[in-house]
């Protein structure tokens, strides 16, 4: 079994369901009292606070990237960042470390593209909705995102980080996220992308008429295939 990295605290909410699932895929598929090899880095999101241009965000990528590079000295063998936004500055990360990481925007094309899904809704701080990062890996695979609009977005964002990132879980925060969401279905989304890791605490599936994505379930099981595969990458980056 492989060892993974994980860097968290992204908010520490949903990073605490990325260890939850992990271990128990980890026990579905072996059994006994299998569970993850994970070293985990919680870092403070107080200190994180993702500067609003993209372009300003060299910084947090010197920063993941050191994190990373101390947990593959430690012995992990793949980088698990714990949030949509943060993959932003995934790319660099890749580049200046030597085992992969695995993209949460790549493993969320290839569960989307399983279901033969051309056009889906995405929700998620508007790093994720607005900027490139996400929406390029899902159009590799020929599937096009749908964000909702200018108001919707900063609803959404601003209820991530003074709401959801801290835990609260609001009713009426809840019914318009459904009202957006029932939204984009009609301008023609076959399934709704829960781009951030803390929207899967605030709705479920049961909720929604089209198939939802839960980032963060999609991206744990992904680390798993990885952790529990006979395959060799390390070559690929050497």
């Amino acid at each position: 079994m492989k060892t993974l990295g994980l860097i968290g605290g992204t908010s520490w909410v949903s990073t605490v369901d990325y260890y939850k699932i992990i271990n128990q895929q980890v026990n579905e598929r072996l059994g006994g009292l299998n569970s993850a090899k994970i070293l985990l880095y919680s870092l403070n999101f107080e200190e994180f606070k993702p500067p609003p241009d993209p372009k300003d965000w060299g910084p947090v990528a010197d920063m993941l990237s050191s994190i990373a590079q101390r947990l593959a000295n430690g012995g992990a063998e793949c980088i698990v960042i714990c949030a949509n936004t943060p993959h932003i500055a995934a790319d660099t990360v890749q580049q200046r470390i030597r085992i992969p990481l695995i993209h949460i925007a790549d493993a969320t094309a290839r569960e989307i593209a399983k279901q033969k899904l051309s056009s889906v809704g995405l929700l998620g701080t508007k790093f994720t909705m607005e900027q490139l990062f996400f929406k390029e890996r899902l159009s590799r695979l020929g599937i096009t995102a749908l964000i909702p609009g200018d108001m919707e977005r900063d609803f959404i964002h601003s209820s991530i980080f003074a709401e959801l990132a801290k835990g609260v879980f609001k009713h009426e925060t809840k019914n318009k996220y459904l009202a957006i969401i029932e939204d984009l279905e009609r301008k023609g989304a076959n399934g709704i992308i829960f781009g951030c890791t803390e929207i899967p605490l605030l709705i479920k599936q049961t909720e929604c008429k089209s198939p939802i994505f839960d980032t963060t379930l999609i991206h744990a099981k992904s680390a798993v295939d990885f952790a529990l595969s006979d395959e060799i990458v390390a070559h690929q980056y050497d």
